[in-house]
Order: structure tokens, then C-alpha cells, then sequence
């Protein structure tokens, strides 16, 4: 499958997934995101792909925003489409049942620091700035970004990061939460695919349910959640999985998940 604006290729049982517009860093119109969109559906179906990493090409920005050079030919119904097509895409996006990981290697302003937030956690370089500054020009984030950013942050940091426009560095968004964690910059990529591949090599099963148990959980109140997780452990405990990695921690030998049930 060929795409104009992004590459994406599998590495190692890891979905590589880049924008690929570096002349204008690497921002999202349409067309790009609909063909994240075409890539998120090939990796749902796709066995092969244990683990999916988002990155952006060049080292100046991961995304910078939405295309703001299309914003003056939008009316509302235009604009309206435009950010339900963007929302739409980061809901399939977090809804994918495997691992999914930003390698935030710049700049990651509106659109891009959305897109991130709609990964499962943030890898991110010492160079790497975050921030919703869409208020500087008059609107409000539409991809999402006013909700991500307050589960994650917090209602009041999310008010202030979208309200004042500032960005912030990649320290920063580590101390609140944003970002997982902050290499320097030549070590980031080397950092996200060493990690990437350390979970493509871990039983799927159980990532698969960490994923929709501390997600769904989040939803629910506390008795719920832990009620949900006593299903998807069960649910787990059957797993060929589950038999291969007791075996092989009895046997003291690494264990060669399926990530399979049994039968």
C-alpha cells in the first residue's frame, strides 16, 4: 500500500508509522489523516504488528499542528468535518489493542500534541516541545485535546496549557504526566524501539487486556474498574500465554508467547 504523506513499515514485529511532510512540520491536513487512518485499519488486521510507534520525519518537529494554510478557504460546516475526521482517526487510534507509542521527536503543537495524547504513553526527546497554542489564533484545540489533556494533566494545567497557548519542554510534560519519559535526543529513537520490541515479545493476551482494563476502568468507579479486572485476569489465566510464562518462570527459561487461548 503506498501513501503520499506518511511511511509506515514493520520492523521486528513493531508498526512503524511516520508523517511524513517535513517541509511543513510534518502538520496534518486531510489527506494525512486519512491515511493514518488506512494504516490504523492495516494494523488492526494485521497479526504481524504486536506493537505500533508514531513518529514524525526529520528532527525538527513530530507534528506541529493541523495545517493552518488550508484554514482560510474552511467555513464552519468545513471546519466541523475537519475536526470530527481528526477525532475520528485518534479514537481508532486509541482504540487498537496493542501497544501504541509517540516518539515525540519535536515539536508536538495542537494536531501533533493530540495525536500523541491518543497514543498509549509519550517517549519523548530533551528537544521536544508540547502545547495546545490554537488560542492564538482565535479557536480552541478540535481533535480532542481539550479532554485528553485534562484526564491526563489534570483540569486546571489542561485550562492553563490551552488558555495561555505556551508551549512547554519535554521535562515538563514528564512532571505532569504528558510525557512517559525524556531521552536525549540521539538516544530517543534507539530508547522506543528497544522498548517497542520488548513488549512485541511479551504474551499479547495480557497487554491486550492492560490496555482495555486501565482504560475502561478509567470510565467507571473504583469497585467497577477492579470488578472488570477480575474478568480480564480470568479471562488471561486461560491464555496459552499464561501456561507458556508459568511454565518457563518454573523452568527458569524465557518464555515463547502465541499470544493465544487455549483451546
Amino acid at each position: 500500500m503506498s501513501y503520499e504523506n506518511i511511511i509506515f513499515e514493520v520492523q521486528d514485529n513493531v508498526g512503524v508509522l511516520t508523517i511524513n511532510r517535513p517541509k511543513v512540520m510534518n502538520a496534518l491536513n486531510p489527506e494525512t489523516l486519512e491515511e493514518i487512518a488506512r494504516v490504523v485499519g492495516q494494523v488492526k488486521d494485521d497479526d504481524r504488528v504486536k506493537v505500533l510507534v508514531i513518529t514524525g520525519a526529520g528532527d525538527k518537529a513530530f507534528v506541529a499542528g493541523a495545517d493552518i494554510s488550508q484554514f482560510q478557504k474552511q467555513n464552519a460546516l468545513q471546519a466541523r468535518l475537519f475536526a470530527e475526521k481528526g477525532q475520528d482517526v485518534f479514537f481508532a487510534l486509541e482504540a487498537l489493542p496493542i501497544p501504541v507509542i509517540a516518539c515525540v521527536n519535536g515539536f508536538a503543537l495542537g494536531g501533533g500534541c493530540e495525536l500523541a495524547m491518543s497514543c498509549d504513553f509519550i517517549y519523548a526527546s530533551e528537544k521536544a516541545k508540547f502545547g495546545q497554542p490554537e488560542i492564538n489564533l482565535g479557536i480552541i484545540p478540535g481533535f480532542g485535546g481539550t479532554q485528553r489533556l485534562a484526564r491526563l494533566v489534570g483540569r486546571a494545567r489542561a485550562k492553563e496549557l490551552c488558555m495561555v497557548g505556551a508551549p512547554i519542554t519535554a521535562q515538563e510534560a514528564r512532571e505532569i504526566g504528558l510525557a512517559a519519559r525524556v531521552f536525549p535526543a540521539e538516544e530517543l529513537w534507539d530508547k522506543t524501539m528497544d522498548t517497542a520490541r520488548g513488549l512485541a515479545a511479551k504474551g499479547s493476551v495480557a497487554l491486550r487486556a492492560i490496555k482495555q482494563v486501565v482504560d475502561r476502568g478509567l470510565e467507571c468507579d473504583l469497585k467497577s474498574g477492579c470488578a472488570y479486572e477480575v474478568e480480564a485476569f480470568a479471562t488471561s489465566f486461560c491464555s496459552e500465554d499464561a501456561r507458556e510464562g508459568v511454565a518457563a518462570f518454573l523452568e527458569k527459561r524465557k518464555p515463547e508467547f502465541k499470544g493465544s487461548f487455549e483451546n
